[in-house]
């Protein structure tokens, strides 16, 4: 941040709490101070942004080489222990679990079952084989049909209708607002 920017923002953060409640904005220059005041507050917060986000970069560099060289001992340590479990199913095959006091190998055998692998022809022979086992779902095109929909007054109400004036069920007015942006060079 350079030194016309420090100043003006040092000098606004010595301004006290109740001087800023009386503060207003009553001409071309005053608003031009306070987005000056905003920018230099803004390149603070960017330069807050860069040095913690390139600390949070080492951290995660040192994270992932620690965790790495651990990840390797806990896949091998892994391999070993399903490997013994799959040597003792083969001696007795009963042999679902084996439990130590520091932690338990359990095996699941899943059943041959079908798996979709083409689903566009797994839905033609449904269509033409069983039908009960398929559907369609149906959605509403909202883009398309907002386009059509109209907001009017009904007494002191705000209504929606459709193109042939009837009222439309299900759908609700969403108030009108002014949304205020700002744009700091």
């Amino acid at each position: 941040m350079n030194e016309y920017l420090k100043e003006e923002l040092h000098d606004f953060e010595e301004t006290e709490t109740e001087t800023r409640k009386e503060f207003v904005i009553d001409d071309l220059s005053g608003l031009t101070w306070a987005f000056r005041k905003l920018s230099a507050i803004n390149q603070e917060i960017k330069e807050i942004n860069q040095v913690a986000e390139a600390e949070r970069e080492r951290i995660n560099q040192w994270e992932k080489k620690k965790v790495g060289v651990l990840q390797q001992s806990v896949e091998f340590f892994e391999y070993k222990i399903k490997e013994y479990h799959y040597k003792e199913m083969l001696k007795d095959p009963k042999k679902k679990s084996i439990s130590t006091p520091y932690g338990k190998a359990k095996s699941v055998t899943k059943k041959a079952q079908p798996k979709i692998k083409d689903e566009y022809k797994l839905l033609d022979y449904l269509k033409l084989n069983s039908p009960e086992f398929w559907y369609t779902e149906e959605k509403i095109n909202w883009g398309e049909l907002k386009k059509s929909l109209h907001v009017v007054e009904r007494g002191e109400e705000l209504i929606v209708i459709d193109e042939s004036g009837q009222l439309v069920e299900g759908v609700e007015v969403e108030e009108a607002n002014t949304n205020f942006k700002l744009e700091v060079d």
